[in-house]
């Protein structure tokens, strides 16, 4: 059967997804699974050296989905809408028609930071493309001199991306997407631009929902500013997800996962969503090792409309302790 074909049946809804791939396993499994999972968040590398600083691009590593930083963005082997095309591409496979979503950041200082992505599946060639656009912006800085003293001028600095994903199942179980993007840093007749591609894979056990999942992000060549080049901030990522509860009304899914980034020791984070009747979502988590560590909370509602039609909203707070909290809104639309 065509690739896309298997793709609708698999995914012509959520519960039907869960039913499918519910082993008969024991609650011993289940918690052999979990401690592999948690195995990842206890191993640290303790002679890592942080290297802060080091790259550029920063906002390439800013999260763009409110139901991702709500788990504390272990959202690598979780991603399984639209929002997978910064996540991990290969996530794309398990959309089940059109998507599309926004999300708005309001950062501390008045940073405004954008994301908005479609996702369609190709019925003619298999797989899913999805295309997203990224952007940052300072807002109204003003311009001083040495003194600190306003000289009644003002400037502003704009990150932008734009970037096409693809994603495709190669088995039944296994998928793999990529992720190619255009990118630009400018202020005035100042500017940098480059490219970058992320490649991800995502391998579904079948047991459970327990997929295990992989990515690396932004890997592509130097950027230059003027006279200067910096690198990418690239980041390898490791991560798994399982269903702890699966029933009619209830589904429970824990997520975790370890990130090697370029520019800094290694990270980790951990995750709970909560969804009843597949409409009320809760979510939950934690990071370690980050310049700010600090919990990650949010929750989300879906409302079904038409046919194999959805709205959703998801709403994330995360604890950035002396610096301020910061709120995450998504709004999407399966259609």
């Amino acid at each position: 059967m065509h690739i896309f074909e298997d793709n609708m049946i698999c995914r012509n809804s959520r519960s039907s997804v869960r039913t499918k791939w519910r082993p008969k396993v024991g609650f011993v499994g289940t918690v052999l699974v979990i401690a592999l999972c948690l195995g990842i968040l206890t191993s640290t590398d303790v002679h890592a050296q942080a290297k802060v600083a080091t790259t550029g691009t920063q906002f390439l590593e800013l999260g763009v989905s409110a139901r991702a930083m709500g788990m504390a963005e272990a959202f690598t082997a979780v991603s399984d809408d639209i929002t997978s095309v910064y996540y991990n591409p290969a996530g794309l496979t398990y959309l089940y028609g059109r998507e599309a979503a926004f999300t708005y950041v309001d950062m501390p200082d008045g940073v405004g930071h954008g994301f908005a992505a479609i996702g369609l599946p190709l019925e003619s060639i298999g797989g899913v493309l999805g295309i997203s656009a990224y952007a940052l912006s300072s807002g109204d800085m003003d311009v001083t001199d040495y003194s600190r003293i306003s000289t009644g001028q003002t400037f502003s600095w704009n990150d932008f991306a734009l970037a096409v994903s693809y994603g495709r199942y190669l088995t039944d179980r296994f998928s793999v997407g990529f992720t190619v993007k255009y990118i630009s840093e400018f202020s005035y007749d100042y500017s940098a631009n480059g490219w970058a591609a992320d490649v991800g894979t995502v391998y579904n056990t079948g047991f459970r929902g327990f997929k295990i999942a992989m990515m690396i992000t932004n890997f592509g060549p130097d950027m230059k500013f003027i006279k200067n080049a910096f690198p990418l901030p690239i980041d390898f990522k490791f991560g798994g997800s399982i269903n702890v509860i699966e029933g009619v009304d209830h589904l429970l899914t824990f997520a975790t996962e370890g990130s090697h980034p370029s520019d800094n020791l290694e990270q980790y984070n951990s995750g709970l969503e909560y969804v009843f009747k597949d409409r009320f979502i809760l979510r939950a988590g934690w990071r370690l090792h980050y310049d700010v560590d600090g919990l990650a909370a949010g929750g989300g509602l879906r409302l079904p409309f038409g046919e194999d039609r959805e709205l959703r909203f998801d709403y994330a707070y995360q604890d950035y302790g002396v610096m301020t909290e910061i709120h995450h809104f998504t709004m999407s639309l399966a259609f």
